[in-house]
């Protein structure tokens, strides 16, 4: 080798050191040796309650931070002391990706039962509050169930009188609603979505779009590029039809990006065709760190972040 192309010892240490960077790199990034396409667009979070470690509320927050995720997401109600758990937010400097009204599928907007609905809308309003409280911009929200009682045309009806007449008071907190397409046999596809949330006329009521839960329907990435702007915030999870060795449908309990039946990369093209960017919640089996540490890399992984 030539004398003038040589490195130096402090040629030799720098690039150890920015070596040394680029696994670190790596490691946090599940696996990845740089950021992804979706990298501070597409912010990553767990609920509360998938955090499994038997630790101090402000240790478990610490826990999530420490692996990447940058937020949690929340019930209403929330089910510890709402000033600790700020207090441990603001510490951590972790965010709150959405309050999920933790009555909705009790007390249906739906029901024909008009005490029912009335405790729906007062539950509305109250995680309205508390995710003002929280610092987040969404609440999660199951309009109504479909059942032998409610038929789809009385479901559509009645939650979207009751929906609106929690607008104001969306407005006032400065948090919008985000209409949650599950198995409540009403919201099925993502045309339907469009019409259910375009008849409320107001930016405050948008779709919280689950990736996992449709997929025996629809495409999800034709659900994502239907409801395009509309989209407020994701669920994520997986889903298969295929069978176990003992012929059970193995459905939600397929890992993240293994297995299962949704093409990632075309719902992450899907997502930035849309110009996603917020939050991606998984909605999963939580646990020890492993589990929670496994979850974020399949994140970064499947989104490309």
């Amino acid at each position: 080798m030539n004398d003038a192309v040589k490195p130096n010892r402090r040629d030799f240490l720098k690039t150890t050191a920015l070596a040394g960077a680029a696994v670190g790199v790596t490691s946090l990034l599940g696996g990845k040796a740089s950021a992804g396409s979706n990298a501070g667009k597409i912010k990553k979070a767990v609920s509360l309650g998938m955090i499994g470690e038997k630790l101090p509320l402000i240790d478990k927050l610490k826990l999530v931070k420490d692996l990447g995720f940058d937020g949690i997401e929340l019930n209403s109600p929330c089910g510890v002391d709402k000033d600790e758990l700020k207090k441990a937010l603001d510490e951590t400097k972790l965010g709150v990706s959405e309050v999920i009204d933790g009555l909705h599928w009790k007390d249906h907007l739906s029901s024909p039962n008009e005490e029912v609905r009335a405790r729906g809308l007062a539950a509305l309003k109250v995680s309205l509050d508390d995710a003002k409280f929280f610092g987040a911009g969404e609440v999660l929200l199951v309009p109504g169930v479909v059942n032998a009682n409610v038929n789809f045309d009385d479901c559509f009806s009645r939650s979207t009188e009751e929906v609106k007449k929690a607008i104001e008071h969306a407005k006032e907190t400065g948090v919008k609603i985000g209409i949650e397409n599950v198995w409540n046999n009403f919201i099925n596809d993502p045309e339907t979505m469009v019409k259910y949330i375009d008849g409320f006329g107001s930016d405050m009521v948008m779709a919280h779009y689950d990736i996992g839960n449709h997929v025996k329907f629809n495409k999800p990435e034709h659900w994502v590029r239907t409801l395009g702007k509309r989209i407020l915030r994701l669920h994520i999870k997986e889903y298969t039809g295929k069978q176990d060795a003992n012929g059970k449908v193995i459905g939600f309990g397929a890992k993240l990006g293994d297995g299962g039946d949704i093409n990632w990369a075309e719902v992450t093209k899907a997502l930035g065709e849309i110009g996603y960017r917020g939050w991606a919640t998984a909605e999963v089996p939580g646990g020890t760190r492993e589990t929670l540490k496994d979850i974020a890399e399949r994140m970064n992984r499947i989104l490309d972040i």
